[in-house]
């Protein structure tokens, strides 16, 4: 399949650093818990929290939705859950792409029933124009219209995740 450059390694580095040093700013003095929504956020993840400079936990979440590929059954069911107590804490959930906001919201919503004093979501790719539940970016990397995205974690039939770049799959 042919691909098309969307987004290059140098741009993602760049915002990536920035998105570093702005929740290193807002969480100065605390020790938030950043929990990465696995598979696709590997790269984004640990690149991101080698650009902070505050002490941090981590984990990880995988979560798996049922129904067609054209048509969400609407139903996530949580088959790695996160492992560090988050009752009480500041927690930063680090996704890389959103779409529907079906599974974001889904685990926003059990984070949340954990106790976590706050919760705020951080992503790599904003994909607005899909949204079929509201979900709040705090922290977003790009905003992206349309368009198959691959590289950098992001995938096609676990296909092309190791691309250094963003690029939309035609």
């Amino acid at each position: 399949m042919e691909r098309e450059l969307l987004i290059s390694r140098e741009a993602i580095k760049k915002r990536v650093k920035e998105l570093a040093e702005q929740i290193s700013f807002d969480y100065e003095g605390k020790e938030p818990i950043l929990i990465g929504i696995l598979n696709g956020v590997v790269f984004f993840f640990a690149d991101l929290v080698r650009e902070m400079n505050i002490p941090i936990k981590m984990d990880f979440i995988r979560a798996a939705s049922y129904g067609s590929e054209k048509e969400s059954s609407g139903k996530v069911r949580v088959t790695k859950d996160v492992e560090i107590p988050v009752q009480g804490k500041s927690v930063v959930l680090i996704e890389d792409i959103v779409d529907s906001g079906l599974t974001l919201s889904h685990i926003a919503k059990n984070l949340e029933s954990k106790g976590a004093e706050s919760l705020r979501i951080c992503a790599l790719i904003d994909k607005a124009e899909r949204r079929n539940i509201d979900v709040s970016i705090d922290y977003c990397g790009f905003k992206i219209e349309e368009g198959f995205l691959v590289g950098y974690g992001l995938d096609y039939d676990e296909k092309y995740r190791y691309l250094p770049d963003i690029s939309i799959l035609k």
